[in-house]
């Protein structure tokens, strides 16, 4: 199936300084677009890839798992490392449960964690349905778009396809018990009001980590889509701080080619 106009994949080949920047589950890299094309536009090396089954229609990631997911991003994380000195890796939602594992495996390949409304948990009664659900009823109503900011909207799945929530529910309890492994810098943003993953999930991953260095910051005025919400700039603002913090040749190289 041809990929959903918007949903396309974006890179940047730019400076020493890479960042791996991962979507949400049934979303794309829509969501994530201006973040990617801010930190090209400070001289980034970025990588925003497309998860499969991602960005056409939901039965294509009716027959993906957890394991293709994150195999993607963990292919981008390791040709980012080919080219730059420094490679962060950043996510949002079930993005931020990726970049947490690929933290957690590769270890000093990734220089910093930031993460927007991170997925720890399925919740909700249906949750632990899910094993039988799934073989009974396909889909169940979406959860993309969850946005404050009048006019905006997350290009992603209408339908969530019960399969790949199943996989995804084993994925962040597998994820669960590798936190303690993460201990890279950490950057943690999240909505006040979430309606797709509650607040809990953050504080989860706050508690379970290794880290010492690491903020958090709450952003007042967005729901679950931060990325393109009212706040959005200052989450682009923020973690170019951050990173540049922590690779202080941040901004002081010339741009490449965007492809």
């Amino acid at each position: 199936m041809p990929v959903l106009p918007g949903a396309e994949p974006y890179r940047h080949t730019g400076g020493e300084v890479g960042v791996l920047l991962c979507h949400g589950f049934t979303g794309s890299p829509q969501s994530l677009r201006p973040w990617a094309e801010h930190h090209a536009a400070h001289g980034l090396t970025v990588s925003l890839p497309l998860l499969p089954g991602h960005g056409t229609r939901w039965e294509d990631m009716q027959v993906t798992g957890w394991q293709d997911w994150y195999a993607e991003v963990d292919r981008e994380l390791r040709l980012l490392a080919e080219h730059c000195s420094r490679v962060f890796v950043a996510g949002l939602s079930m993005g931020g449960a990726l970049a947490l594992r690929l933290a957690a495996r590769h270890g000093e390949r990734v220089s910093g964690l930031v993460l927007v409304n991170p997925a720890n948990k399925v919740h909700g009664l249906s949750a632990y349905a899910l094993p039988v659900a799934r073989h009974l009823v396909r889909t169940t109503k979406g959860i993309a778009s969850d946005i404050a900011k009048q006019g905006a909207a997350e290009l992603g799945y209408d339908r969530v396809p019960l399969h790949a929530a199943h996989s995804l529910r084993r994925f962040l309890r597998r994820l669960d018990g590798e936190l303690p492994q993460v201990t890279q810098p950490l950057l943690l943003l999240r909505s006040r009001i979430d309606h797709v993953v509650p607040a809990a999930d953050s504080a989860r991953v706050l508690s379970r980590v290794s880290s010492t260095d690491v903020t958090e910051i709450g952003l007042e005025h967005s729901y679950h889509v931060a990325t393109l919400d009212v706040d959005a700039d200052r989450i682009f603002e923020e973690s170019l701080g951050f990173i540049g913090r922590l690779a202080p040749s941040v901004g002081k190289e010339g741009t490449a080619a965007v492809g």
